[in-house]
């Protein structure tokens, strides 16, 4: 029985070990996934121990994603380019780092919500481990026009100063806005909203004031359950169809999974399956 599990703080509420049991299930994989509640400065001895334990892997989640990447003897291009990794895999000694986060979110936009990110206008609010995690496949997708708004505008501009070498930006707009400026900046008709600000799991208000949506627009929250609630209760009030991030856990897990497995999960059935336990 190979060995997995989540590290992170918090992580008493994770539904990984849920998801990652159902797609072994499903697909005959022989493993258990267990998680790990890490002390705030102390991953690189937990992650030493979880290693040592004979695991054979781990996802990682906030707030060591970071730490995570720079543990790593060797990572994906999608982690180079966030600088930060949720998927490791250890082999020989050594750990493999990736970033599956972008791609999870991708899929569940535009397979599972069945909404195309070609050529639409985005705006990614947040410039931290979630944003930096998710803008290379956003902008793998081809949309016309993608700006980062953040709070502190030198990590936006540094964010997106590391996917200035990204084929994508020959055919579109990518930009930096300050976050407390918009939408004085912005033109208020965004097709996609995703926020990747920590607002939702600490219970704040929505960070940015509702002209910058669009009629019928998407605003995709990366939490999922009662913490995205104040913001999809947002995006209804102003014309706009919320999304909460479930999908997106889903999917970056099928993401971890066949990294680990070389096995790809249902993971559309899965995600079914949860949406119906949780209703």
């Amino acid at each position: 029985m190979d060995h997995y599990g989540v590290l992170g703080n918090p992580v008493a509420h994770s539904r990984s070990p849920a998801i990652h049991a159902r797609f072994a299930e499903l697909t005959g994989q022989a493993m258990d996934y267990g998680r790990l509640l890490v002390p705030l400065d102390g991953f690189s001895g937990a992650l030493r121990h979880w290693m040592a334990g004979g695991a054979c892997g781990c996802n990682v989640t906030v707030p060591f994603k970071f730490e995570a990447f720079r543990l790593a003897d060797s990572a994906s291009e999608r982690a180079q380019l966030a600088q930060a990794a949720n998927t490791l895999k250890f082999a020989g000694g050594r750990v493999e780092a990736d970033n599956t986060d972008g791609v999870g979110l991708v899929n569940d936009i535009q397979v599972n919500a069945g909404i195309s990110l070609a050529g639409r206008d985005i705006l990614l609010l947040g410039a931290g481990g979630a944003a930096a995690g998710v803008l290379g496949p956003l902008l793998a997708a081809q949309p016309r026009r993608l700006v980062v708004a953040n709070r502190t505008h030198d990590k936006a501009v540094a964010l997106v100063a590391r996917h200035a070498s990204h084929p994508s930006l020959q055919q579109l707009l990518l930009k930096t806005e300050l976050l407390a400026q918009a939408p004085q900046g912005l033109r208020a008709d965004f097709d996609v909203i995703v926020n990747a600000t920590a607002s939702s799991l600490s219970g704040g208000e929505t960070p940015v004031d509702a002209r910058v949506l669009k009629p019928g627009a998407l605003a995709y929250d990366m939490m999922y359950g009662a913490a995205a609630q104040g913001f999809a209760g947002w995006a209804r009030a102003h014309g706009a169809v919320p999304r909460d991030g479930l999908g997106m856990l889903v999917e970056q897990a099928a993401e971890s999974f066949e990294f680990w497995r070389g096995v790809r999960p249902p993971s559309a059935q899965v995600l079914h399956e949860l949406r119906e336990a949780l209703a």
